[in-house]
C-alpha cells in the first residue's frame, strides 16, 4: 500500500485540490464534495468507459461465431484460441473489456482512500467544524453502530447491482466468473468498515454513477438482438475451402 500510495501521491493531490474547491469556493459539505469529487471523477473516465462498453457490444455480435469455433475446434483447443484471437484482432474485440470499467476505479479508490487518512486533509475537515453527512457522523472517521451497517448494506447492494448490469453486458463471461464478481463487495466489506466513512461514500456513489450511466448506455447502446437459428447454423459451418487458382498455358 505504500508503495502505491507514492506512485498515486500526484493524483492524491489533484483529489484534494478538487475536494477543497468543492468545499471552500463552492460551498459543498465534505461529504457532498466527495460525491462531487466521484461524479467529476467519473466523467474524466467516461470515454475509456464508453470504449470498453462499445467493445462489449461488438462481442456480443461474434457470439455466435465464438461458439461457432468453440464447437468447431472442440478437439483442438490450441486452433481454437488461435482462431479466437484472430476473430478478435479482425472485430476489434477487447476480451476484458467487462473488467476495464472496475479496473479504471482502483487507482482512484486508492487515491481517495489515502486522501482521507491523510494528516493534512483531517486538520482541514475537523478545522471546518462540519465533519458528517446524511447521518455519517464523520467523513474522516470509522463509521460505527447504525451508520456502519447502512454504510455497508449501501455498499454490497449497489455494487452487487452494477456488477450484475456488467456482466451481463458481456456474452463471454461464464456463470463463475460472475460469481467471483458478486463475491467481491463481501471480500471487501471489512476493508469499508475499518476505512473513514468517506471511502464507503465515494463508491456507493461511484456506484450510483454507474447504474445511470448503464440505464442510459441501454437506451443509446442497446443490447443487440439474439442471433437467429440460421445465423448460429452458419456459424457452426466449417469454412469453405480455398479455391485453386487455374494456371495460364
Amino acid at each position: 500500500m505504500l508503495l502505491a500510495a507514492n506512485i498515486l501521491a500526484p493524483l492524491t493531490n489533484v483529489l484534494e485540490s478538487i475536494i477543497k474547491f468543492l468545499h471552500d469556493d463552492v460551498g459543498f459539505t465534505w461529504g457532498m464534495s466527495i460525491v462531487g469529487l466521484t461524479f467529476i471523477v467519473r466523467l474524466a473516465v467516461l470515454p475509456l468507459s464508453l470504449r470498453g462498453i462499445r467493445s462489449m457490444r461488438r462481442m456480443q455480435v461474434v457470439a455466435p461465431q465464438i461458439q461457432g469455433l468453440k464447437e468447431r475446434y472442440k478437439d483442438d483447443p490450441q486452433r481454437f484460441q488461435r482462431e479466437t484471437m484472430e476473430l478478435y484482432k479482425r472485430e476489434g474485440v477487447n476480451p476484458l473489456s467487462s473488467c476495464l470499467p472496475f479496473a479504471l476505479q482502483f487507482p482512484f479508490f486508492i487515491a481517495i482512500y489515502q486522501l482521507l487518512r491523510g494528516s493534512t486533509f483531517k486538520a482541514d475537515v475537523m478545522a471546518s467544524g462540519t465533519q458528517g453527512f446524511l447521518g455519517v457522523q464523520s467523513v474522516i472517521e470509522k463509521p460505527q453502530g447504525a451508520e456502519l451497517v447502512v454504510l455497508i448494506v449501501l455498499f454490497v447492494v449497489t455494487t452487487s447491482a452494477s456488477v450484475l448490469l456488467t456482466t451481463a453486458a458481456s456474452p463471454t463471461g461464464s456463470p463463475a466468473q460472475r460469481y467471483m464478481m458478486l463475491a467481491f463487495p463481501l471480500i471487501i466489506v471489512p476493508f469499508i468498515a475499518r476505512a473513514p466513512a468517506g471511502l464507503a461514500i465515494y463508491w456507493i456513489a461511484t456506484n450510483i454513477f454507474s447504474l445511470a450511466q448503464q440505464a442510459v448506455v441501454q437506451r443509446v447502446m442497446p443490447v443487440p438482438p439474439p442471433p437467429t437459428p440460421e445465423e448460429v447454423q452458419a456459424a457452426k459451418a466449417p469454412p469453405p475451402p480455398p479455391r485453386k487458382r487455374k494456371r495460364r498455358r
